[in-house]
């Protein structure tokens, strides 16, 4: 009787989540509603409360009590500086650390670490990043590019088993990418309809930035990114400011933001730069020269998309491309978009909330169209 080999493969079965520890339980619902909250601790806790009793979160040896006190206790809530909120509690830096690799994770997946972060362009060379593809030996080429397993192929096959010899003619390199530095200007729109008709529409923005920051910072840490927000003007926000980020009473200024972004961007010595623009609305306001704005929410303002369009050519000439991502999708907004990027040469998605985080990581990670300069 033969002797039969044993099967393998795969064997699938239902995914059972791993039993965590009550407070991780309660925190990973934490830090979800105190992004929602903008960072307010008391309004985040009373959600939790909802929850705890709609879902009984609770058990008799751990309640909601016990986690605020553990919270207290790993640094990750202080009290409150501001004197109007005698008594009350803010999340410390600790905390919003959690929040930007909770979004993290959220968007873009658990990323593998690698080692010096950096982008990949199309120039191919004498570079850091190995292709997974092999060119013949030129003299110069590093020993320590010699692909040797391809190399003792190609002699076995060229000079034969018997005599081994190992000749130049047999010698293959990895062939490898230039490393590519990258300033990215992210733009967050602000305006009150980030807001309307019943959709929050900023909380994602947010999160997509956090995440953004998250990236940069674990996987291309010698990248740039500074973040912007717009309304009736436009302001820089630092990366802690990004918890509490909230939707205004504000018109959209996108030249405002363009403007500004450029400005961040002039500053930077890396030869590959970016502009990322979330928004859902027209531009539908400008500052005038005077001080004084000019408004216009009733359809799309030839003054105002005129000086969007201008502001697209001066960022081509710079060699900045901007990549808009519309969260809307009405017609006559689409076709201000597609003008915009044409002007500009730039990209542009029209995206609902839901793929947002992918479709900026996804642009982020392929971009490989940079030049560099010698």
């Amino acid at each position: 009787m033969k002797n039969l080999k044993p099967q393998s493969g795969f064997v699938f079965s239902e995914y059972i989540e791993p039993e965590k520890e009550p407070f991780d339980r309660f925190f990973d619902i934490f830090k979800e509603v105190i992004t929602y909250t903008s960072g307010d601790v008391d309004e985040a806790l009373d959600w939790l409360a909802h929850l705890d009793k709609e879902y009984k979160l609770s058990t008799d040896e751990y309640n909601i009590d016990d986690f605020i006190e553990d919270l207290k206790k790993r640094g990750y809530l202080k009290d409150d500086d501001d004197p109007n909120n005698e008594g009350g509690m803010a999340i410390t830096a600790k905390t919003e650390r959690a929040i930007r690799k909770n979004a993290l994770n959220q968007i873009f997946g658990k990323l593998r670490k690698s080692g010096r972060g950096n982008h990949n362009t199309k120039h191919v060379g004498d570079g850091s990043e190995q292709s997974g593809e092999f060119r013949n030996y030129v003299f110069g080429d590093s020993l320590s590019q010699i692909a040797v397993t391809e190399s003792i192929k190609n002699a076995q096959i060229n000079n034969g088993m018997d005599s081994f010899q190992l000749n130049e003619n047999d010698l293959v390199v990895n062939e490898t990418h230039h490393k590519a530095q990258m300033s990215t200007v992210l733009m967050i729109d602000i305006s009150h309809s980030m807001i309307l008709y019943g959709e929050d529409r900023i909380t994602p923005a947010k999160k997509v930035a956090m995440a953004l920051v998250e990236l940069i910072r674990s996987r291309y840490p010698k990248d740039t990114l500074d973040i912007l927000v717009f309304g009736n003007d436009a302001w820089p926000i630092k990366v802690k400011d990004l918890p509490y980020l909230q939707v205004g009473p504000y018109h959209t200024n996108t030249v405002a933001g363009i403007q500004l972004a450029l400005d961040l961007l002039r500053r930077k010595k890396n030869t590959n730069k970016q502009i990322f623009m979330i928004t859902d609305g027209k531009p539908s306001c400008l500052r005038l020269p005077n001080g004084e704005y000019y408004q216009n929410s009733f359809g799309l303002d030839d003054y105002i998309t005129d000086k969007c369009y201008n502001m697209a050519r001066q960022a081509r000439k710079l060699q900045i491309p901007i990549t808009t991502f519309m969260i809307a999708r009405d017609d006559y907004l689409m076709e201000f978009v597609e003008k915009f990027t044409k002007e500009n040469r730039g990209k542009a998605f029209y995206t609902g909330l839901k793929g947002l985080g992918e479709m900026i990581f996804e642009d982020y990670e392929t971009n490989r169209k940079k030049r560099l300069k010698g």
